[in-house]
């Protein structure tokens, strides 16, 4: 009877702890030298890494823009834009200042209650690359998503280095990684 009764506990005690997910590694502190007047601007996406992307999405992400335009109050407007064949989709959301320079709580214009996301700049040169992090939390999960922003298609040496070393820090894996397709892709993805 004993055994069978520990027998029970540890099959219950294991799909409790396969239940859990583990504790998120804290997020890498913002530049502390942030200067938003040289952040703003048009950045290209040149790669996503996240907890919520897989192998199959690469063929879903297409070349896109992000437009950062800094307001007198430090929040940034930021203007996405991406082609999908002839489509353009665009969004856009409000980066509003936290306590730190280079944090910002995410704003995306929804209803009260809306997931909470902060998104920290974590390293650029302003010329060349920028690299973001992002968490949102939606119920129980933590989605994290880290950005590669360049402000051409031509990237410093090191940088995809970085990029994928501040993934790996955060328990991503090459499958994490997307990067966009850019067969067929036309520099004036701006325009759209």
């Amino acid at each position: 009877m004993r055994l069978s009764c520990g027998l029970w506990l540890w099959l219950s005690l294991m799909k409790v702890l396969q239940g859990q997910t583990p504790t998120p590694p804290p997020l890498p502190s913002p530049m502390q030298s942030f200067q938003g007047n040289q952040f703003q601007g048009e950045w290209f996406v040149l790669g996503l890494a996240g907890n919520s992307f897989r192998p199959e999405h690469r063929a879903l992400l297409n070349p896109f823009t992000a437009t950062f335009e800094l307001s007198k109050d430090g929040r940034f407007q930021v203007w996405n834009a991406m082609t999908r064949g002839q489509r353009c989709d665009t969004w856009s959301y409000v980066l509003i200042p936290a306590t730190q320079p280079g944090q910002f709580t995410v704003d995306h214009g929804r209803e009260p209650g809306a997931d909470r996301e902060e998104i920290r700049v974590v390293n650029s040169d302003y010329t060349q690359f920028a690299l973001t992090l992002s968490r949102r939390h939606t119920g129980s999960l933590a989605i994290l998503r880290i950005s590669l922003l360049g402000r051409s298609w031509f990237l410093p040496p090191g940088t995809l280095d970085l990029f994928i070393c501040l993934g790996r820090a955060h328990g991503l894996s090459d499958d994490n990684i997307v990067f966009p397709d850019v067969t067929g892709f036309s520099s004036q993805v701006s325009g759209c």
